[in-house]
This record gives C-alpha cells, structure tokens and sequence, in this order.
C-alpha cells in the first residue's frame, strides 16, 4: 500500500511520517569524544573508519578518532573522493567485506565520505545480509547525514542516487572542535547548500508544512546570520558557538523532511548533480551558482512557488509586502545572491570552468530526464554567461 505525501495548501493538509533510522543527535565542542563509545552497539563491536585523504593527511581528526575507539577500531579507508568516486567505494566495499565482525561504520568528513559510507552500508546489506550501524562526524554544512539515501558517482561522472533502510544514519556528533579543521570557503559554500535545502523545502510538493516548513524557515534564519559571522570566527575557538548553531541548522533544512518524502529536492538540487560531479564542481559551489537564478525562474513561472518563497524574505531580512508574493519571492532571490557575494563565493561561469556551451544540451536533458524544456534550456544558459 503506499502514502499519499502530497501537501496541500488549500485546504491545509498533508502527512509528515517521521525516519525510524536516527536515535541519537548529539551536538556541542567535545561531544564525540565523550559519547563515542557509548553509541556503539555492542561491548564488542568492531569500528570501520571511512573518510577522505583531507582528513587523514591534513588534520589531527583521523589519530584521535583511532586513539578514542582503541581496541574498537577495526580499520580505516581514507580514499573516499570528492562526489564518492566508484571505485573507492567499491575498494572499501571490499575490504568490509573481508572483516565479518566489523558490525559498524564511523564516517568523517563531508557529503562525498558520508553518502559513501551509506553505499557501504546498503551493500554489505545487499551482500551478507548485515545491518550495518552508522554512526557520523559531519566536517561540512551539507547535511548528508540528514536522510537514509545517498549515492555515488560512477565512472562516467553519472550521479547515482537511491535510498534504502540499510543507509540510515543511528547517531549524528555535531562536534565543533572537528569542523573547525574545515577549510573555510568549503564551510561557508556548504552552507549555502543547507540554504537551498531550506528555500527547495517550501515549493516541493511533498513537504510536509510541520514540521519540515516550519523548521527550514527557522533555519533559514539562523544559516543568513551565522553564515557572515563564520567567515570572521570559523576555526577559533570564538567560533564553536556559531559553528554549532549552523550544524543544527543544517540539519533542520533537511532532517526532518520525512519517511514519506519521495522525490529528488528540486530544480536547484537537479542542477547541482548534473553540473556537480560530470565536471568537477563541489556540491556546495553549485548552489552559489544555481539557487538564486532557480528561485528566479520558479517564482516568475509559478503563483504557488512564488507564495511560498515569499514566506523565507523575513528569514533573509526583508519586510512582507501585503499582496505582491512575486516581488517577495524575487527579493528572496536577490537577498541570497547578495548573501553568497557577502561570502566571497561569487561563481565564475561555467564557459571559464572550461565547459563548452555544447553541453547546455547534454545539462538540461539530464535535468529534464528526457522531457526537453525550453525555460529550462535557457536557464542553463545563463550559467555559461
């Protein structure tokens, strides 16, 4: 039997199912390494350790998370791959598979070692029948962690996305003293991509109005304001509070969007897988790219997406005019272009990324699986300019 999860504004209506997967969401500087090893499932459980050569070659993180699990620590892969290349997944899927005791998962980092390490988890699955447990110590804004789907790229540059009970994470360490070792402009670009999750929340069909709406607007909120304080503190210890706070909103732009979600985020998502891993452009520098033209485009082409990025200008800062969502909505837009200059993440276009303006074709079918569209061609367009 399957759930209507389509929202309604009129009459107000929906259903929100929460996930079953996280029990546990611990936040604050320290945190992991005084509940570590109380999450663990087991007196005898076994650590896998999956991360990427940043962490393990130009941080402390990788040795003091070692040291921590002492005897608990089963092994570490630190190949993982910007956009979670294949063949390092299935390289770690390998030696998992070598280890029947490893009966867990610690992954560190960013979007590329989380959503890798929920390919392992669904694979082993898949392999051995083992329910993997998948505990994480996110580095990034990106909230991967945030919902039991994932994906990697393969070895064409295809994106490959799915979702699976087997790829849910159990317990989140939002630690302050590990994301401080994040290099800055990939936090802040990072966030950005919490943004777009928050400003994507509210003209998708499926999002439930309580409580994802509701706490992606909140967080919307926190994300404007603690974004441009990050880019003075990040890494200081002056910094942790406001680097906790963005975590958390991170988390709200994304973590509760439901069990009964179906579908991919939205265009400005769409965009950033097709022009993400194909040509080598991190995931959150897509967003700085796409999000505010998207919002653009959604707001001039539909009333209903319009009236609902309208609700985010007082999130950003603005003052609601009575009756003019569509002006609204636009200044929405401007406010997060305007935000992502403030950060010093302005985009070049994709024509100075070295990417030849035939692929205008090749972006817009993968983002219209097939069904061409010629707003969303010109779109496209304008990112080569």
């Amino acid at each position: 039997m399957t759930t209507d999860c389509t929202t309604s504004p009129l009459p107000l209506s929906g259903l929100w199912k929460p996930h079953g997967h996280l029990k546990n969401l611990y936040y604050g500087p320290g945190c992991a390494e005084k509940h570590l090893l109380a999450v663990l499932p087991s007196p005898s459980s076994r650590v896998f350790i999956v991360t990427g050569q940043s962490i393990s070659t130009r941080t402390p993180l990788l040795q003091k998370l070692e040291h921590i699990l002492g005897e608990y620590h089963a092994g570490t892969f630190d190949k993982i791959q910007q956009h979670g290349q294949e063949d390092g997944i299935d390289e770690a899927t390998r030696l998992l598979a070598q280890t029947e005791t490893i009966d867990t998962i610690l992954s560190v980092g960013g979007g590329s070692p989380i959503d890798s390490a929920k390919t392992l988890c669904f694979r082993i699955h898949e392999k051995m029948g083992k329910m993997l447990t998948h505990i994480t110590i996110p580095t990034t804004l990106s909230a991967a962690e945030c919902t039991p789907g994932g994906g990697f790229t393969r070895r064409d540059g295809t994106k490959v996305g799915f979702m699976h009970p087997s790829m849910g994470i159990s317990t989140i360490f939002y630690d302050a003293t590990f994301a401080r070792f994040t290099p800055q402009r990939l936090w802040l670009s990072t966030g950005v991509r919490a943004i777009d999750h928050a400003v994507e929340t509210m003209y998708h069909p499926n999002a439930s109005e309580m409580p994802w709406k509701a706490i992606a607007m909140w967080a919307l909120a926190v994300l404007a304001e603690g974004l441009p304080r990050a880019k003075a503190l990040h890494g200081s210890d002056e910094g942790h509070d406001t680097t906790t706070k963005l975590q958390l909103a991170a988390f709200a732009s994304s973590g509760l969007r439901g069990s009964n979600f179906r579908g991919s985020m939205g265009l400005s998502h769409s965009l950033g897988h097709a022009i993400g891993s194909p040509y080598g452009i991190p995931h959150g520098e897509t967003s700085c790219l796409t999000l505010a033209p998207v919002i653009r485009h959604k707001a001039t082409n539909s009333i209903a997406a319009a009236k609902q990025v309208a609700r985010l200008l007082p999130a950003m800062g603005g003052q609601r005019r009575a009756g003019n969502d569509l002006a609204d909505a636009l200044e929405v837009a401007q406010r997060v272009e305007n935000l992502v200059t403030e950060l010093g993440l302005a985009q070049p276009s994709l024509s100075s990324r070295g990417v030849a303006m035939d692929q205008v074709a090749v972006i817009s079918e993968k983002v219209s699986r097939g069904d061409t569209n010629d707003a969303i061609f010109r779109l496209i367009k304008e990112f080569f300019c």
